[in-house]
């Protein structure tokens, strides 16, 4: 038990507390430190997706030649850079099929959204690796703080029966430090939760911009087979 003339610190407590609840509190803390890891690395990496997106988005639009545009972005692509690698899909998989004889403009044309849902469903699995556990994070570690107050609190009225007379300033350190690990679920929880529906709506939106990048490109790729006299020309 706390001295009455002792003042209380949360450090003190933390370091008083069951040997169980302060494993509660370590697992929080490294719950905390990973959630904020995956912040700050999904942050960079949908920021610089987006802004890469941009960019080769005004080029694509802006290039009369398609062909041109498969030369420039020959050379190793940025982590980021997933509109170029759609690009580089679907219009890589346009010329293969292109200098094929025989082979339909219909039939091109679906080789070439194969090849973009393919490039699509990859960028989307990279954008979304770590959103998994960023939920996780958020929905359990209330629980998991709720389990080690309930314990520490059930330990202090233990403690208490087991002394002649109870006042606050003996019930009060153990129920304090019992109710930091629910503060500490809290604080692990919370910015996992905003992050976590702040990076789905993100990842979300960027993918419907893949979707209608890839519509755009597959538009662009048919007016030309319709152009071109055969495939041949074509590519």
């Amino acid at each position: 038990m706390h001295s009455t003339l002792e003042p209380m610190s949360v450090w003190g407590l933390v370091s008083e507390a069951s040997l169980l609840v302060q494993l509660v509190m370590l697992t929080l803390v490294l719950a905390s430190l990973a959630s904020w890891y995956l912040i700050v690395q999904r942050s960079l990496l949908l920021g610089g997706s987006e802004r890469l997106l941009k960019d080769f988005l005004r080029r694509f639009r802006g290039s009369a030649e398609l062909a041109q545009l498969y030369r420039e972005d020959a050379d190793k692509l940025p982590a980021d850079a997933a509109l170029e690698r759609l690009f580089r899909a679907g219009y890589g998989e346009f010329q293969q099929l292109g200098r094929e004889s025989g082979i339909p403009p219909e039939a091109v044309l679906e080789g070439v959204e194969r090849s973009l849902l393919v490039a699509i469903s990859e960028e989307e699995e990279r954008l979304g690796k770590g959103l998994a556990l960023l939920a996780t994070i958020g929905s359990v570690s209330p629980y998991i703080g709720l389990f080690g107050t309930v314990w520490g609190i059930m330990n202090s009225f233990i403690g208490l029966s087991q002394v002649q007379q109870a006042t606050l300033s003996t019930v009060a350190p153990g129920i304090a430090e019992a109710l930091i690990a629910t503060a500490i679920g809290l604080f692990a929880a919370i910015p996992a939760v905003v992050a976590y529906n702040r990076f789905s709506a993100r990842v979300a939106s960027l993918g419907s911009r893949y979707y209608a990048f890839g519509n755009e490109l597959q538009g662009r790729l048919h007016r030309r087979l319709q152009a071109a006299p055969s495939i041949a020309r074509a590519a």
